[in-house]
């Protein structure tokens, strides 16, 4: 018996953007609690640049990838609220970067009509990890005051829209003025550039000394200035370590200054009801246009390596998406 192959962006062994080559693998067997989707959008997160770059294959041909969006084309024995046909979009820890993505259903959002598929891809991790972070772990109120770290990121992005519908004042940090003023469109009260002036300096001057009542840093190596303008009894809430930094700090000061730290990973996050609920209903006020998951550029999957090293630089605004 022939097996079947599609095609996907793989990699033998950790490293640079060049060790993602394009290759025949098999096609994936349908779990009895899961789907298989035809990929339409495959949304480069940050953790999947960290794990292809840090993080050992299991295996050669390893298919990485955490968040794919498209239609139904199987579904398992044991599934009752799926069906062929339908556009969902998804999260695993693997398998994004291909033709075929077979995933478990619970992990599975039926995509709106009138959204965009690659929006679609990139809508869970964005919108639900900036959600859990302000809401669920930051406990962010209205009239408060947060810094978020890298701004035009994806995380970002939703950060800055969820906290300025929420009634708090949004400071971020960006690089270069276009980008600015892109955020600044979408909620943000005050960019700060990063290249230009030196962060913890400007967020007090715009606090007037006091410091912000929340951080969220998805960065990691962004920590240091993150605690330093946390204001007394603030949450500093760090997750997705994108800078790749060792996280190590001197907590003493936080300590003393009863400040408390959150650190989130989403992985273990999704299939909670609560979380599960608050994405699919940020789904459909994006279908309604009240939120907007910014898709900086598309490439095909056959360069997902070009692909990889363009959301590993500076310059992106949102995610970058693969289209197979």
């Amino acid at each position: 018996m022939i097996e079947e192959a599609m095609k996907a962006a793989v990699y033998d062994r950790c490293g640079p953007a060049d060790v993602l080559h394009y290759a025949d693998v098999p096609d994936p067997a349908c779990p009895a609690d899961g789907v298989i989707i035809r990929v339409q959008a495959v949304s480069i997160e940050g953790g999947d640049l960290i794990n292809r770059a840090c993080s050992p294959p299991p295996h050669p041909g390893y298919v990485g990838g955490y968040a794919a969006a498209g239609e139904i084309i199987a579904v398992g024995c044991d599934v009752g609220d799926r069906h062929i046909g339908q556009k969902v979009t998804s999260f695993d820890l693997s398998g994004s970067h291909a033709e075929l993505r077979a995933v478990a259903a619970s992990r599975t959002w039926l995509v709106p009509d009138g959204l965009d598929m690659a929006a679609a891809a990139a809508w869970p991790i964005a919108f639900g990890t900036a959600h859990h972070c302000l809401f669920a772990r930051g406990e962010l109120k209205s009239g408060e005051t947060v810094l978020i770290q890298a701004g035009a990121g994806g995380v970002g992005i939703a950060a800055i829209q969820l906290a300025h519908r929420a009634g708090a004042t949004v400071l971020a940090t960006v690089s270069g003025s276009q980008r600015a003023g892109d955020l600044l469109l979408r909620g943000l009260d005050h960019a700060i550039d990063h290249r230009e002036v030196d962060v913890a300096e400007e967020v007090m001057r715009l606090t007037e000394g006091r410091g912000v009542d929340l951080v969220v840093d998805p960065v990691g190596a962004t920590l240091r200035t993150s605690l330093a303008v946390l204001r007394s009894e603030g949450r500093l809430v760090f997750v997705g370590n994108a800078g790749g930094s060792n996280l190590q700090l001197d907590l003493w000061p936080a300590l003393q200054a009863n400040q408390s730290l959150f650190g989130v990973f989403m992985g273990t996050q999704f299939e909670k009801p609560d979380v599960y609920q608050t994405v699919s209903r940020m789904l459909a006020q994006a279908a309604n246009g009240e939120l907007d998951a910014v898709v900086d550029c598309r490439f095909p999957l056959a360069a997902a390596a070009e692909a990889h090293r363009y959301a590993e630089g500076s310059a992106r605004l949102g995610r970058v998406v693969l289209v197979p």
